[in-house]
């Protein structure tokens, strides 16, 4: 055999492998190109997406979107991609300005579309109610059969009802008006986000609809399960009880679950409590039956230590509020949500089960505290100037 013909061989080999490796490449040049504002929705769209989808996160695990600040690199994704999926009630007081600097023209959804929010008013009021379970049957919310007709996303980008730019002074601030925008923390709330990240990846990508629609039909059927799962944790916490954490984002949990959570400083993540406030919420723990503090995993946890230090209260784990862990069971909403349910349960549910506790007040001092939840210290070094958005 000459030289000739090896060489021939040889090269005719060397095309083959070169197309075959190619071929993962071409594949993911053929997915769907979706991205999403922030982590927990990125978990969202990769479960209803599947392998028919490439996500990308502006804000990563670990994040907060409350102190985001876009980078140019941000509106270039935006342009490149084929669908945005962003979460909507002014979370992210950043992305309609992102979009308009990015051109982009594709499809959008906005997660909590369909979604009737709850106001900062009403957390209050939902307080323990939630502890007779029955009445939180899937009719309350009108997502049983989730059969919402595929509406079109492709929206003209007419952003008149979306257009807050007025507001741009008054939400300098991170201020979310008087809806709260954390609807994800029902997770009865978050089929309405599936059902919608289903019908915007089908609007976009009609080739692959019966995979959408299956994958969505098996993630909502998960949900469900864990969602049980967070009730009977949850059930065996007195409903007297109350919990402190970094800021007030579980207004749709203690809704749905039934703990109340306070927060030293409201909403915002940026924040530093005054004094006088640290004071008084010093009084509040006192008379509202605090059993627990509790870090998140985004927000300045000196202030919770501190209150710590004041109150003798013990910090009883790190709860996962805006944003996915970037390793370990918290790094997915589903297991992001166990996790926060299991921890609330060590540190708050009276031994001997919801038979004994008829949910009268009592003392937890017979809990041994000692749960090894890694508290996440992460330095979340948030030196953006927030004024000035340079696309």
């Amino acid at each position: 055999m000459s030289f000739a013909h090896l060489s021939f061989r040889s090269s005719r080999w060397l095309v083959g492998v070169s197309a075959m490796l190619a071929l993962p490449a071409a594949m993911a040049n053929e997915r769907v190109q979706v991205v999403t504002s922030f982590s927990i929705l990125a978990d969202m769209v990769q479960n209803v997406g599947g392998e028919h989808v490439e996500v990308t996160s502006l804000v990563g695990a670990d994040g907060d979107a409350h102190v985001y600040s876009p980078s140019p690199g941000d509106a270039r994704s935006l342009a490149n991609a084929d669908l945005v999926v962003f979460n909507g009630l002014l979370f992210e007081g950043w992305m309609e300005r992102l979009i308009s600097a990015s051109d982009y023209s594709g499809a959008l959804v906005t997660a909590t579309d369909g979604i009737e929010p709850l106001s900062f008013a009403e957390h209050n009021e939902h307080g323990h109610e939630a502890h007779g379970h029955e009445e939180h049957a899937h009719e309350e919310h009108g997502h049983d059969d989730h059969d919402h007709e595929e509406h079109d996303h492709d929206h003209d980008h007419d952003h008149d009802e979306h257009d807050h730019a007025e507001h741009a002074d008054e939400h300098a601030g991170h201020d979310h008006g008087n809806q709260d925008p954390h609807a994800w923390q029902d997770m009865h709330q978050a089929e309405v986000y599936i059902a919608n990240i289903r019908d915007g990846l089908i609007a976009t990508d009609a080739d692959n609809a019966d995979a959408y629609r299956a994958n969505a039909e098996q993630y909502l059927q998960e949900i469900a399960e864990v969602d049980a799962e967070i009730r009977a944790l949850i059930d065996e916490i007195p409903a007297s009880t109350s919990v402190i954490t970094g800021h007030d984002s579980f207004g749709y949990f203690s809704s749905a679950y039934g703990v109340t959570f306070l927060s030293p400083v409201g909403l915002s993540t940026e924040a530093d409590p005054s004094g006088a406030s640290m004071a008084a919420l010093v009084d509040v723990i006192e008379q509202e039956n605090v059993k627990a503090l509790f870090h998140e995993n985004m927000t300045n946890q000196s202030i919770i230590t501190q209150l710590a230090e004041e109150t003798g209260l013990p910090i009883a784990g790190t709860l996962y509020a805006d944003a996915l862990a970037s390793e370990g069971e918290a790094s997915t909403y589903l297991g992001m949500m166990r996790h926060n349910a299991h921890v609330l349960h060590d540190a708050l549910a009276q031994s001997g089960g919801h038979e004994e506790h008829g949910h009268e007040e009592s003392g937890h001092d017979d809990h041994e505290h000692s749960h090894e939840h890694d508290d996440h210290d992460h330095d979340h070094d948030h030196d953006h100037d927030h004024d000035e958005h340079s696309h």
